[in-house]
C-alpha cells in the first residue's frame, strides 16, 4: 500500500505547503494551518484525474464551433429563471448561498418538485434525513411522491448514483458536507470543499447534467470553503434578507449564462417560498407620502427597475462627533454627498446626526441614488416635504454638477406605470422620448438648485 502523505493547507484562502507555520504565507492570517493526509496513487490516476475536465479536449477552428443558443429549462419559478437569464442551462453548475435558515433548502425543494414534470431531478441531502424531506414536501404541500432522493455525502458514491441514473439535474445540499475519500481531512475543509465541487464540476461538464450546489456562508456573509469553489462554477446565487421582513431577494453575483446582479424577490410562506411579480409595490406598500425626509427613488438591479422609497433623518448631536449611519446605502458616499452639501449648497450639518435608511431592506450601491439621498437630508433639515408623486434619481459629483444615469427611460416608465405624476432627473436623462410618458420632467443640472425645489 502506498504511504500516505502529509500536506498542510489554510482553512481560509486554501494554499498548501509542506511544513507548517503559525501564518499563512499566502493570506497573513494566524493559527489557520491544518494538516491534512493524501494518499498517494499511482501515476495512471494522476494523470487521469483531471484529464478532459470541461468535456471535448480536441483542438478546433473557434470560427467552426456552433454558437447556437443552448436549450434552457424552465424552473416553474418565474423570479428564478429571470436570475439564471431564462432557466436552467444543461450542464452548468450553480452555487447558492445564504444565511441559516433563510430558505435555501425550502427553494431547492420547490423547484426539484415543480421541474420534475418536464425533466429527472435528483435531490441529495446531506444535512437531513429522508423523512426529514418528505416531512417538508408534505408541509409545504408538493406534488412530489416521484422526487428521486438521496441521503449521502461521499462525493465519489454521489457521481457513480449520478452516472448511473442519468438524471437532467443534480442538487447538492450542502457541498459544505461532502467529502472525497481521496483526501483525509475532515468535511467542510478548504481542500475537501475544493475537491468535492471539482470532481462535480467535471461532472456536469462532460456528461451535460445540471448540478445546484448549496452553500453555507460565514459570519461575514461570504460562501464558507475557499474563494476558488465560486471561480469553479458557472452562476453564484445569494439569498439575501434584512432579517425582520418575510421578503427575500435573490442576486445573481456571477452568471455566465445571464446578466449580473440580477436579482428575484421572494415572499417566506407557509407553504414555501413564493415569487413576487411586483416588487415596487411591496417596497412602498407602507409608505406614507408627504413627510420630511421621504423621496422615492428608481433603481435599477440587472434589469429590473425597482422604485424604493429613501428615508433622511437630520437631528441635532449632542455628541461632540455626530453619528453617520446608513442602512442598505453606502457609508462612504453619504460622507462625501454631505461634504458636497455644504461645499456647494452651504447647508451646514457638521453638529448633526444623520441617518440613512433603505426601506424594505433593500441594498442599492448604484450612483443613481445620490440626488435622491441629497434630497432626502435637505427634506429632513429643512422640515420640508416633497409632493406627492414625485420620483427622484441622479448620480452627483463633487463639483456639484447633477450627472445623467443609464437607462433613464426605463425608469421613468417604471415610475409612470405605478402612479408618478412628476420626475427630478438630470439634464441628460430628459431626451425627446420623455414627451410619450405621461410624467412631468424637472431638469436639474447643479445640486444648488435641488435645494430650491425642496
Amino acid at each position: 500500500m502506498a504511504k500516505a502523505k502529509s500536506q498542510f493547507v489554510c482553512n481560509i484562502c486554501g494554499n498548501a505547503s509542506t511544513k507548517w507555520s503559525g501564518q499563512c504565507s499566502a493570506c497573513k492570517e494566524w493559527n489557520c494551518i491544518d494538516e491534512i493526509k493524501i494518499q498517494a496513487t499511482t501515476g495512471v490516476t494522476k494523470v487521469n484525474r483531471y484529464a478532459n475536465y470541461s468535456g471535448d479536449n480536441r483542438i478546433q477552428k473557434l470560427g467552426k464551433i456552433s454558437t447556437e443558443q443552448q436549450r434552457r429549462t424552465s424552473s416553474h419559478i418565474k423570479e428564478l429563471d429571470r436570475v439564471l437569464g431564462g432557466g436552467i442551462v444543461p450542464g452548468s453548475v450553480i452555487l447558492l448561498g445564504g444565511d441559516p435558515g433563510i430558505g435555501k433548502s425550502t427553494l431547492m425543494l420547490q423547484v426539484s418538485a415543480q421541474i420534475s414534470e418536464v425533466i429527472t431531478p435528483l435531490y441529495v441531502t446531506g444535512e437531513e434525513s429522508l423523512s426529514q424531506i418528505a416531512m417538508r414536501a408534505t408541509r409545504l404541500g408538493l406534488k412530489a411522491d416521484d422526487l428521486d432522493c438521496m441521503a449521502e455525502t461521499s462525493v465519489e458514491a454521489i457521481i457513480a448514483t449520478t452516472l448511473q441514473k442519468k438524471p437532467d439535474l443534480v442538487v447538492i445540499d450542502s457541498i459544505q458536507t461532502l467529502f472525497s475519500e481521496q483526501l483525509t481531512a475532515i468535511p467542510g475543509s478548504v481542500s475537501q470543499v475544493k475537491e468535492a465541487a471539482a470532481q462535480l464540476v467535471r461532472m456536469a461538464k462532460q456528461s451535460k447534467i445540471t448540478v445546484i450546489l448549496v452553500g453555507h456562508v460565514t459570519k461575514d456573509g461570504a460562501i464558507a470553503g475557499p474563494r476558488m469553489l465560486e471561480h469553479m462554477v458557472d452562476t453564484v446565487l445569494y439569498f439575501e434578507s434584512d432579517g425582520n421582513s418575510r421578503y427575500r431577494v435573490l442576486r445573481a453575483l456571477k452568471n455566465r449564462f445571464g446578466a449580473v446582479n440580477e436579482i428575484g424577490v421572494f415572499a417566506m410562506t407557509e407553504t414555501g417560498v413564493k415569487e413576487v411579480e411586483n416588487p415596487s409595490a411591496i417596497f412602498l406598500s407602507e409608505r406614507r407620502a408627504e413627510k420630511a425626509g421621504s423621496v422615492v427613488m428608481c433603481t435599477r438591479e440587472g434589469t429590473r427597475p425597482l422604485l424604493v422609497e429613501i428615508q433622511a433623518l437630520v437631528d441635532q448631536s449632542p455628541l461632540g462627533n455626530p453619528r453617520r449611519l446608513s442602512v442598505g446605502l453606502e457609508h462612504n458616499r453619504l460622507a462625501m454627498l454631505l461634504a458636497v452639501l455644504h461645499r456647494m449648497c452651504h447647508l451646514a450639518v457638521h453638529d448633526q446626526d444623520v441617518f440613512l435608511n433603505a426601506v424594505g431592506g433593500m441594498k442599492i450601491t448604484e450612483t443613481a441614488a445620490d440626488l435622491a439621498i441629497i434630497m432626502a437630508i435637505i427634506s429632513s433639515f429643512k422640515n420640508r416635504y416633497l409632493p406627492a408623486g414625485t420620483i427622484v434619481f441622479g448620480e452627483v459629483g463633487l463639483t456639484g454638477e447633477v450627472r445623467p444615469v443609464h437607462n433613464g427611460e426605463d425608469r421613468l416608465k417604471e415610475a409612470a406605470n405605478h402612479g408618478f405624476k412628476t420626475a427630478i432627473i438630470p439634464k441628460g436623462n430628459a431626451g425627446k422620448w420623455v414627451k410619450n410618458l405621461d410624467i412631468k420632467i424637472i431638469t436639474v443640472d447643479q445640486v444648488s438648485e435641488v435645494l430650491d425645489l425642496v
